[in-house]
This record gives C-alpha cells, structure tokens and sequence, in this order.
C-alpha cells in the first residue's frame, strides 16, 4: 500500500513576526508517514538548509520547483520509492509545479505537486490546464495531481461560504458577473479525465479543508480548496481519501492535510 498526501503548509511553516510551526508539521508528517508528499507554500525553503533539514526530519527525499512569483512548491518522497524523472513545469504559474515520476510494481506513477494562482479565476483556469497537460505527458496510465487549487468544486451549493467571507476575499471566487461562482479550474481538470478521489472515495461531509480551527486564514470560510485528483487508472486503485482534522494539524497550518491509501507498492 502507498500513501500519498497534499498539505498547504501556510508561508513555509513560520509567520512574519509569529510562531515557528515547522515542529507541529513535521510531527503530523510523521504520524501519517506517506510515501509521497506533496507540499505548497514553501517560503524560504528553496534557501539555505531549510528544504533538507525538513526532509531529514521526516526521513524523505525532496523535490523542489522554485517559483517567480509566489512560493515554492515540492514532491517528497520516502525510500524505497525512487525518482525516475523529476522537474519543474515549465509554465508560468503564480507559484509553481513540481512533477516526480515513481517506479511502482504496476508501472511509473506520476505525481504533480501544484499550487494555483490565489486571486484570478481566469488564471487558475489556464494554470488547470497546463497542469492536465503536464500529467497527459507521463509515462503510462498513473498519475495523481496533489494540491491547494484555490477553486472551489463545481458540484457542491457553494451560496452561503462566499457570502460569509469579506468582500475583498469574496471576489476571488466569484467571476467577472459578481454572481457566478467560479469553479472552472476544478472543471478543467474533470473535463480532462481526472476523478475527484475525494469525492469518489471520501466521507459525505464536503471535505471542507480550509481554514483550520486555530491556524488563522480570514479568507476561508469553511471551503474545499486543497484536492488530489488521478487518472481512471488510477481512482482504480484508490482504498481510501480523507482530509486529517484534530490535534496538532488545527494548530499546524491554516490547511488541512489530504491523505489517500492506494493499492501500489514502491518497485
């Protein structure tokens, strides 16, 4: 079995002027042992020490995609799994794209770690886009898309969560008619041919991920922003997806983590 896991860890897991979270993270990474990790907001973590210290605490190997305009991102992995390709997209995303390729016993596993662009619905859909194109490139019929997407489902009732955040937060998921929701990221992606594992093999409860009890976030309202989506091939072997709520992850990050057992094994 091979757990993979997709967590927002919120500016590299230290706040300006505030606490310094990167021991609660570690613990909960710890706790949950996955085989691959895919993390977001890596402040500070393409400089210096800081992206190895925190892989040799949870005893994985890191792949890191620098960002121009935002923060990193990057695709951990625990031994005995081994990179056979590992890059960064080249595409200008608002932070970044990382894309690992595993050897499973049923063939390469493709793993994008992305994180979509926080203000524009347009350009999360364009980003949506890039991301499916960089998964239709890898080798075989595997592949997970692990990430915070900043977009809501197109599926859900979606009324009451936008009209309770702020007007400055609430235009980032409405479109340009100020009514719509903007969900085509999310769209995109399912247009493509990836599955929702979430919703195909999680509990009824919405997944809702952000914000966290304790870890701040004022423009969440009780929202599924962070997915893990997979090919057909895939979703086939998915045994489990659950969004890890209680003890140290309300403290950790203004994010929950999302955690999927699949039925591989490292080859």
């Amino acid at each position: 079995m091979l757990r993979a896991m997709t967590w927002n860890i919120r500016t590299g897991g230290r706040d300006s002027g505030g606490a310094d979270r990167r021991d609660l993270l570690v613990r909960v990474v710890a706790d949950q042992r996955p085989d691959v990790l895919a993390l977001q907001e890596l402040r500070h973590f393409d400089s210096g020490t800081v992206l190895a210290d925190f892989a040799g605490r949870v005893g994985m190997r890191p792949h890191l995609a620098r960002s121009c305009f935002g923060q990193p991102v990057a695709v951990l992995l625990r031994p005995p799994l081994r990179a056979l390709a590992a890059t960064r997209v080249r595409r200008p995303f608002h932070h970044a794209a990382q894309r690992v390729t595993v050897a499973t016993t049923a063939g390469p596993l493709t793993v994008l770690s992305v994180h979509l662009d926080p203000y524009s619905g347009l350009r999360r859909r364009v980003e949506a886009g890039w991301a499916a194109a960089a998964l239709r490139r890898a080798p075989g019929e595997l592949a997970l898309l692990a990430g915070d997407l900043n977009t809501l489902d197109p599926v859900a009732e979606h009324t009451d969560r936008i009209a309770r955040l702020p007007a400055a937060y609430r235009r980032r998921h409405l479109r340009r008619d100020g009514r719509t929701v903007e969900t085509r990221a999310v769209a995109r992606l399912l247009a493509a041919g990836l599955v929702d594992l979430y919703a195909t093999a999680g509990a009824p409860d919405g997944g809702l991920t952000a914000p966290t009890r304790h870890g701040g976030g004022a423009e969440f309202s009780g929202m599924r922003l962070d997915y893990l989506f997979g090919t057909a091939a895939l979703a086939g072997r998915v045994r489990d997806c659950r969004v890890l709520r209680g003890g140290e992850t309300e403290y950790a990050s203004d994010h929950y983590p999302v955690v999927t057992d699949l039925d591989l094994d490292p080859a």
